[in-house]
């Protein structure tokens, strides 16, 4: 088996940061979600499950190339989403509002970036989210989704794709590669 490798934004310290704040007080409050760690907090643009690693620099390529025909672009966090959803969720998220439809865009490129890379990538319709909390029981959402609705809107400038393993079944994350977006990709394969 091969990695397990995403594309996503990170969002910036100050956000991270500012959520953080906001959520701590709260986790101890339902034993039924598993919290994800602030550091590995990220917007995902596209999924890969299974890359192999002889793939991996053809991969960077055409991610380089997708992510040069994407400009900059503000992105914003707020509200919150349930998957699947609100009275069976088993993942709790902020939504992207502002810039979701860029971001729909840069995943629709990231993912022909690994098609052609010959890398099998989620083709799940693209919902932008940032991931807070999982569960293994569905479960009525509706509390917490009033809470995070509560919260205010964060929005960072998006520059930059990266490139992430996942390590350690998704407890741990590696920037394998970033990507500023609108540079013109070096060696461009187009």
């Amino acid at each position: 088996m091969g990695a397990r490798m995403f594309t996503a934004l990170l969002p910036p310290d100050e956000v991270v940061g500012d959520l953080d704040g906001l959520l701590e007080p709260r986790r101890d409050s339902d034993e039924r979600l598993r919290w994800t760690r602030p550091v590995g907090w990220h917007v995902t643009t596209s999924f890969m499950g299974d890359v192999d690693l002889w793939r991996v620099e053809s991969l960077v390529e055409h991610l380089a190339v997708a992510a040069s025909h994407a400009a900059p672009f503000d992105v914003g966090l707020s509200g919150g989403v349930a998957f699947p959803s609100p009275d069976r969720a088993k993942v709790l998220a902020l939504a992207v509002g502002p810039g979701h439809d860029q971001l729909a865009a840069l995943s629709a490129g990231c993912r022909r970036a690994g098609s052609r890379a010959g890398i099998e990538v989620d083709g799940a319709r693209f919902v932008g989210h940032l991931t807070l909390a999982r569960t293994s029981h569905g479960f009525n959402a509706t509390r917490w989704l009033e809470v995070l609705g509560s919260f205010p809107r964060w929005a960072w400038r998006a520059d930059e794709l990266c490139l992430i393993e996942s390590l350690q079944r998704g407890r741990e994350y590696a920037v394998v590669e970033r990507f500023a977006l609108g540079a013109p990709a070096r060696g461009a394969l187009d």
